[in-house]
């Protein structure tokens, strides 16, 4: 092994620990949601689960949607949510982590219609839980990076199925903003086996494609250390800015497991991701 590739090893080994000594340190937690497993469609998958802050009164919501490759991810795997909700239920912030239909039940478009009815059932019933209809964000990873990055550049997808506007969203660390690209050059077997060999279908879920004007502002967080996320997240902010549209790009050096993990942890990249939260209004006036 080159003393580059033994550093680098050593580096994220260290990283690691240190993730793993700051949850331990982090604000105690229930095991449990406040509210588990809330159907926001028939089918089992389509469910949520919703974490209190200790008070709420017009709080706002933060709405996470896991990754897994399209195929695979739960709500209630702990690197979903546990120390996002710590640090965003600390700051009054309601948090909800949602499941959504996996392939080969459903495809790309039809996961990004759950989380669009996912996010209309929280628009819906944020009052009754003590927050704000009016502020919330969604926050995916991986493939829920690209299915909140879907429906959030075209919101007509999410008015479909009965949401309102939202204030923002945060894509962590998508390869796929650009299907169209991907798939034409040279996919991998995952990427094969979720959106096919249709051009076509790689139009209806790009969200570079389907890009408009009407997008909520977007922050693209994307990996330095692969190779994808961070120019095509460059590409998509540019024509989002172009259309008058608001879009911040943050290319921090984590992996794509840590870009998820560190929320709440990582003091500066938390930090980031809190600003432009509180700059779209999530948190209100100032």
């Amino acid at each position: 092994m080159s003393a580059r590739r033994a550093a680098k090893s050593l580096y994220c080994r260290l990283l690691a620990l240190v993730l793993a000594a700051l949850t331990l340190c982090a604000a105690p937690l229930a095991a449990q949601p406040d509210l588990a497993d809330l159907p926001y469609g028939p089918d089992p998958k389509q469910q949520l689960d919703v974490y209190l802050p200790q008070t709420t009164a017009n709080a706002p919501v933060i709405v996470l949607v896991h990754g897994g490759g399209w195929r695979f991810g739960d709500k209630a795997n702990d690197p979903v949510w546990r120390n996002k909700a710590a640090h965003w239920t600390a700051l009054g912030a309601i948090v909800v982590s949602v499941n959504y239909r996996l392939l080969p039940e459903a495809n790309p478009l039809e996961q990004a219609q759950d989380v669009a009815r996912a996010l209309a059932y929280v628009q819906d019933h944020a009052v009754e839980w003590g927050g704000s209809a009016q502020r919330v964000a969604l926050v995916g990873h991986s493939a829920g990076a690209h299915l909140v990055a879907l429906i959030s550049a075209d919101p007509g997808l999410a008015q479909a199925m009965g949401a309102r506007g939202w204030l923002a969203s945060v894509a962590l660390d998508t390869a796929m903003l650009d299907p169209l690209t991907i798939m034409s050059t040279a996919p991998s077997p995952l990427y094969m086996q979720a959106f096919g060999d249709d051009p076509a279908f790689w139009t209806q879920v790009s969200p570079l494609a389907r890009l408009q004007p009407s997008a909520p502002p977007m922050l693209l967080v994307c990996s330095t250390q692969r190779v994808n996320p961070c120019p095509q997240a460059r590409t998509f902010a540019t024509s989002l800015t172009a259309l008058g549209g608001v879009a911040r790009v943050l290319p921090i050096d984590l992996s794509h497991r840590a870009i998820n993990e560190a929320i709440g942890l990582h003091p500066a990249y938390t930090a980031e991701l809190d600003a432009f939260l509180r700059d779209t209004g999530l948190w209100g006036p100032s």
